[in-house]
């Protein structure tokens, strides 16, 4: 099976969602799936069609690497770890990639809630993914 077919029902989500510039291609075993979403929403229920295909996210073979554009009406949350950087993740779990990292105390946008664990965040510099919400804080 082609993994453009395994994850039809992904790319059709993210196609009829309004993912712009959405780009699908295959290497090496591996589907990467690019574009820039409308929402977080949007983003955040590409993430549970891909949870719903490979439950564990064991295949390991799908790089989802959709990002929230346009103006982002969130709040500010403050990293509130106890002296390091907050991982920052391509997903909502500790399994997925680290896209980037935010410093102690640093100050991030929230661009949505995944679920009550995961946020979706923005740093000033760029980095968007995951973070666990214990360590982010309302300013």
């Amino acid at each position: 099976m082609a993994l453009q077919d395994k994850y039809k029902e992904l790319l059709d989500a993210a196609s009829s969602s309004g993912v712009a510039n959405l780009q699908a291609r295959e290497q090496d075993g591996v589907l990467y799936v690019d574009g820039d979403a409308p929402s977080g929403a949007v983003k955040d229920q590409l993430w549970d069609i891909y949870g719903k295909i490979d439950p564990d996210f064991r295949a390991g073979d799908l790089i989802l690497n959709v990002n929230v554009t346009g103006a982002i009406d969130g709040g500010k949350l403050k990293v509130v770890t106890e002296s390091t950087n907050l991982n920052i993740r391509k997903g909502p779990g500790t399994d997925q990639p680290i896209a980037g990292k935010a410093a102690h105390d640093e100050i991030v946008t929230l661009v949505s809630k995944a679920n009550d664990q995961w946020w979706l965040i923005r740093t000033d510099g760029g980095a968007e993914g995951y973070a666990y919400a214990q360590y982010l804080q309302p300013v």
